[in-house]
């Protein structure tokens, strides 16, 4: 059974590097809203937007800039990035997974896998020949690893996660239920008549510190790897194509879609619903918003935007009608403009 873990406020200054304002024995036993914390909890102000809400607030401690330390009417833990050391302490507060090592006795495991023995294998898991099973892996049940599979320490995989065949899982890696890791990647040739199927004899590679998530799609590589970078984060419902590189510490966002063959910088950020066609490259460093088409390669780090938002119906049948009118009218502002230049000409003279 696992137990809620609980901290005083003084152990989570000392976590977080923070500068406390308040008593260091207050017990705190989870994390909550500047609106919903109770009297046992720690709340934090990243949005300046949210600040009429700190005056009111139950919560034990706040973690806040030290701009707003005096409007607090609780203890204060005071930082330099609140939001940054909310995601820290949430992971003292978040429940995890049994990790002490053992095998359910309803695992099906090649005699030739390689798995430590502090690595934990739940109920139904299927690990293939020669894979390789770190230590403190944690493995859900009814997850299926492949043939020559490796997956480096401390990662876990919840239930249901397929990892085909040569995958390689970096350490400290966290992969979803539902996502498959290493199916073909979409490729056929066409010979008039029929498609033919291209073997996909890659595999695909993610680094350390990798988060994918749920029923996400990973395809391996035509010939070589699909790559993804250290650190990357990639939502739910995903889908990388065969042969992509995705550079160190990238994140994708819910429902993307990234074609074959195209390269994607380091510390990018690809929106919800954004779509790159194959053999683009990004640079490091860009934003393209979500739900975004990307066609042509971006060269330079930056802010990246395509289609309209949402209008009313009445206004968008307009708009659209008047789109398909833009190379008429542009054409008739073009004779218009060159009629303009030989009248002042003639005026000239």
């Amino acid at each position: 059974m696992q137990t809620q873990p609980s901290f005083t406020l003084g152990a989570i200054a000392k976590m977080l590097g923070a500068t406390l304002y308040g008593d260091p024995e207050i017990l705190i036993h989870g994390l909550g809203t500047l609106e919903a914390a109770t009297a046992d909890e720690v709340a934090f102000l990243a949005n300046p937007h949210y600040q009429h809400q700190l005056a009111s607030t139950q919560a034990a401690a706040v973690i806040v800039r030290e701009s707003a330390r005096t409007a607090c009417p609780s203890a204060a833990l005071v930082v330099d990035n609140p939001y940054l050391s909310y995601a820290r302490l949430s992971q003292a507060f978040a429940p995890q997974p049994q990790t002490q090592g053992a095998i359910h006795p309803s695992a099906v495991i090649d005699p030739s896998a390689q798995i430590h023995p502090s690595a934990r294998i739940e109920a139904g898991v299927v690990i293939e020949a020669d894979a390789i099973i770190e230590e403190h892996v944690y493995i859900g049940a009814h997850s299926v690893i492949g043939a020559h599979v490796v997956i480096g320490a401390q990662s876990r995989l919840y239930p249901h996660v397929t990892l085909y065949h040569q995958v390689r899982v970096g350490p400290r890696c966290i992969i979803h239920s539902g996502a498959v890791i290493g199916a073909d990647g979409f490729g056929f040739a066409h010979d008039g008549q029929k498609w033919h199927k291209i073997a996909q004899l890659g595999a695909v590679v993610l680094e350390a510190e990798v988060e994918v998530g749920a029923c996400t799609s990973i395809d391996r590589g035509a010939l070589e790897d699909t790559y993804i970078g250290t650190g990357v984060k990639i939502d739910s419902q995903v889908q990388i194509a065969h042969n992509v590189h995705i550079g160190a510490h990238s994140m994708l966002a819910g429902c993307v879609g990234i074609a074959g063959s195209t390269q994607v910088g380091s510390h990018c950020l690809l929106g919800g619903g954004v779509g790159l066609a194959g053999h683009l490259r990004l640079a490091d460093g860009v934003q393209v918003t979500g739900m975004s088409l990307v066609t042509n390669h971006i060269e330079q780090a930056g802010v990246y935007s395509s289609g309209t938002s949402a209008m009313p119906n009445a206004l968008w049948r307009k708009n659209a009608v008047r789109f398909k009118q833009l190379d008429t009218l542009a054409r008739r502002v073009q004779t218009l403009e060159r009629l303009l230049t030989q009248t002042q000409d003639a005026h000239k003279k």
